[in-house]
């Protein structure tokens, strides 16, 4: 056995001697001292000695162990320590070379445009609230006095997840969620994400975001309407904006119109962006009807109101003279980067 110890001390301090990496060192420590390595055998062997012998070559075998260990930690850390000198040396920096600029985030155009029409709407006593994406037929179409042989209930308009629940068409979902829960005055504008099952191009998607905005109080008139309207396009698009104004039709106000701007782009000319009439068209509004204010628990004898909704991507083809809205949702840097100042 003394010959097999000396055997092992032997070729396990020339495989430490031959060891280039820690890694190497790892595994002659392994495979010499392992739990299936010769050393450990040896241990076992001693059962198989009378008890002098065993005494004798259980010592030898402890410092044979304990030689190995002190060999092998004393190889790895020489090797360790130049591992580490050369890896350090490969990642040396200059701390002489300029700092790398740093790129902090922005807000999307429609994000920062989104804030911007809040704004407008805050500074104008408005308060913000917001309803579900999801919503019943009721708060989306039939509290808002939608017939039900109504074409935006059909499939080809409305993502139906049951036949009552849907993903809402419209943020005027908001509108009669709001009068039940507050009394008049009522002073509120809705964002957020639309959804409706239309095919995509250049003008229209099966996303987009919209903010809805009413007003209720006693003797709220037309005129209230059109000066709201009025304050905010100027504060939007400047106090040289132009407005028109046109007869609309929409299930949940009575009257109803269109609001129109001047095409800032051809100053009225007539150009794609206008569709060659001058005009370009903005948001749609009109009079709360008497229905809808019964609909949200509000006595249409005492109260009266008015509505409005815009889409924000709208705003943005505008402002910025963005032709495609698809743009807006493929997240290609090469367009965003172009409204860092925004």
């Amino acid at each position: 056995m003394q010959q097999e110890i000396d055997g092992l001390r032997a070729d396990c301090l020339s495989k430490l001697e031959a060891a280039t990496t820690t890694r190497d060192v790892e595994d002659v420590k392994v495979r010499f001292l392992g739990r299936k390595g010769p050393v450990q055998d040896l241990m076992k062997r001693l059962r198989d000695l009378d008890s002098d012998a065993r005494r004798a070559a259980g010592k030898d075998i402890n410092t044979l162990k304990q030689e190995l260990e002190t060999s092998c930690d004393a190889r790895y850390e020489a090797l360790h320590s130049k591992e580490q000198a050369s890896r350090l040396e490969a990642e040396r920096l200059d701390v002489t070379l300029p700092g790398r600029r740093g790129y902090p985030g922005r807000k999307h155009l429609v994000s920062a445009t989104l804030d911007e029409i809040l704004d407008a709407f805050v500074e104008m006593g408005f308060s913000i609230q917001t309803g579900p994406d999801v919503e019943t037929d009721y708060y989306n179409f039939e509290a808002l006095n939608f017939a039900p042989d109504h074409p935006a209930r059909d499939m080809q308009d409305t993502f139906y997840i049951t036949d009552d629940v849907l993903l809402r068409t419209h943020t005027s979902n908001t509108q009669v969620r709001v009068m039940e829960s507050s009394r008049p005055p009522i002073r509120v504008v809705a964002p957020g994400r639309c959804y409706r099952n239309e095919t995509i191009t250049a003008r229209s998607h099966v996303f987009f975001t919209q903010v809805e905005g009413f007003y209720i109080d006693r003797d709220v008139s037309f005129a209230d309407l059109m000066g709201t309207i009025d304050e905010f396009l100027k504060r939007i698009f400047g106090r040289d904006v132009v407005i028109r104004c046109r007869n609309s039709y929409f299930p949940f106000v009575e009257p109803g119109m269109e609001v129109d701007i001047r095409c800032s782009l051809c100053q009225g000319k007539g150009c794609n962006m206008c569709k060659k009439s001058g005009w370009v068209e903005v948001l749609g509004s009109g009079m709360i009807h008497p229905e809808v204010l019964k609909n949200g628990g509000i006595d249409p004898e005492e109260f009266s109101g008015f509505a409005w909704g815009m889409g924000v991507e709208r705003i943005v083809n505008i402002k910025h003279r963005v032709h495609d809205i698809r743009l807006l949702s493929e997240n290609d840097m090469r367009f965003h980067e172009q409204f860092h100042a925004v």
